[in-house]
């Protein structure tokens, strides 16, 4: 089961993917009014969700950082 999210860019998705887990730590997972009820999105396939696209914001960021960069190894000679 997937979670469709909108934002087109993996930080715009955790923060979606951050909302949800906040909504449902605050309103708990699922709810009851009358006859009508609402169960939030699995909590731990939200977790793994937002663990996943923390490191692809990671990987985004840190892409930049010394991106032509080479390292040269000199033996002593």
């Amino acid at each position: 089961m997937s979670i469709p999210l909108t934002g087109s860019t993996p930080a715009e998705q955790l923060a979606q993917v951050n909302r949800a887990i906040q909504k449902i730590l605050i309103g708990g997972q699922s709810y009851k009014i009358g006859s009508r009820s609402l169960t939030r999105a699995d909590l731990s396939l939200l977790r793994e969700m937002q663990k996943d696209l923390q490191a692809q914001v990671a990987a985004d960021e840190d892409s930049h950082l010394m991106s032509e960069t080479y390292v040269a190894v000199f033996d002593g000679r």
